[in-house]
């Protein structure tokens, strides 16, 4: 499927992925920024999404003899693997007509196993939450990695504030619009990361665990576009 979006080096429209646009990029960085808030506000003060701080934790509790926390830390990370693993294989699969493709696929996964979290009590520990989070935040980061034509993540920020930075450097010191361009995309991203996580904290603390629904609803919106854009394009 294809959208509109800026040819940086043209400076005019031309067709795109819809998988690699900017419109599916903000839908997916504020689903991003919202399940981070949401397993922070309600799901044990953690961020599902940030399997870096999970490894120093691993580190952290072996150096204490705490086989049993560097276990509980290291599930996150076991279950980002796999859905890395499991976002490649999907790819590899030929889906019948009604899915037609793995991005739909992919997005459909998410939101079955999000929708189903939000039955979930916090009777239940943390830790079986967190973990299929960090699932799903794998295979969304696995499956959506281009933004027009530059890597990119809708999970995290720290790569998006670096790539940001330095296209907004060169633009400057370059005086090149395509660098400027790239610069305001990585902007338009991160600040959809910023509104994810401020939705994710107001609505989790007013609806409680139920709230990941709206992020369901945030990934149907992305399956609509995927097909308004594929009609579009057959036009």
């Amino acid at each position: 499927m294809f959208t509109k979006d800026i040819d940086v080096n043209a400076c005019k429209n031309k067709h795109v992925n819809t998988s690699e646009s900017v419109h599916l990029g903000i839908l997916l960085a504020i689903v991003g920024g919202f399940l981070d808030a949401y397993t922070f506000v309600c799901r044990g003060g953690v961020f599902a999404n940030a399997e870096t701080g999970n490894i120093v934790l691993v580190g952290v509790e072996v150096t204490k003899g705490n086989f049993r926390g560097a276990l509980m830390a290291f599930l996150p990370i076991l279950a980002f693997i796999i859905g890395v693993i499991v976002a490649e294989r999907i790819k590899e699969f030929e889906f019948c007509i009604v899915v037609v493709d793995s991005h739909r696929a992919i997005l459909i996964i998410e939101m079955l196993v999000l929708f189903i979290i939000g039955f979930i009590p916090t009777t239940i520990p943390d830790i079986f939450v967190t973990t299929t989070i960090s699932f799903v935040s794998s295979v969304q980061i696995s499956s959506f990695r281009k933004l027009v034509d530059s890597p990119y993540s809708t999970t995290m920020c720290t790569g998006n504030l670096r790539s940001a930075s330095q296209a907004a450097y060169m633009a400057f010191r370059k005086k090149d619009n395509t660098y400027t361009m790239k610069s305001i995309r990585y902007c338009i991203i991160i600040i959809s990361f910023l509104v994810g996580a401020c939705l994710g904290g107001v609505s989790t603390l007013k609806i409680g665990v139920k709230s990941v629904w709206i992020s369901v609803i945030v990934l149907s919106c992305a399956i609509v576009l995927f097909t308004i854009d594929e009609i579009r394009f057959k036009e």
